[in-house]
């Protein structure tokens, strides 16, 4: 709980965040990622945190920042591995629980002295989504775990209340 209430309220992930190039965001997480480029920017896949960048300013041209990243919360109901949970992030926070429940992070974020509030521009029929105060941070909550209709809500996939992701943009 600790890793996604600091990232929801610090806006980084073990010190690195937004405006950080992609050997920053190396040297903090490791090497295991896949790098998806496309025109123009890069996205950075870690698994559990995703990172974009974009070409920065033209003095520095050629070099790359971050302009937006992800905690993927709801990629650990898959199971964890080191291509899901870099070994840094294990290291320092230990077992990630494969659900996070939206109370509990909210609790952990009153805690560090922050407010949460609805966001209600960017909430959707199955997803509500939340700002941080004094941060660039969103959390994404599951409101409806079976959105398509396609049948019962699986007891073992994401309940209501789930946190799905933490985004920083």
């Amino acid at each position: 709980m600790d890793f996604y209430a600091h990232v929801a309220v610090r806006g980084a992930a073990l010190g690195v965040g937004l405006g950080a190039d992609p050997e920053a965001w190396e040297a903090a997480l490791g090497a295991t990622f896949l790098d998806v480029p496309g025109g123009g920017f890069l996205r950075r896949d870690y698994g559990l945190v995703e990172i974009n960048f974009s070409p920065d300013l033209p003095r520095r041209q050629g070099q790359m920042s971050c302009f937006g990243f992800g905690v993927k919360v709801q990629r650990l109901l898959y199971g964890q591995s080191p291509t899901t949970v870099p070994p840094p992030l294990s290291r320092e926070y230990g077992e990630f629980a494969p659900r996070v429940p939206f109370i509990e992070l909210r609790a952990a974020i009153l805690g560090l002295g922050h407010m949460i509030e609805l966001d209600k521009h960017n909430t959707s029929r199955d997803m509500d989504c939340y700002r941080v105060s004094a941060s660039a941070a969103r959390i994404h909550v599951v409101t409806d775990p079976d959105p398509y209709g396609s049948g019962d809500p699986d007891p073992h996939g994401h309940q209501r209340g789930d946190v799905w992701s933490v985004d920083v943009w």
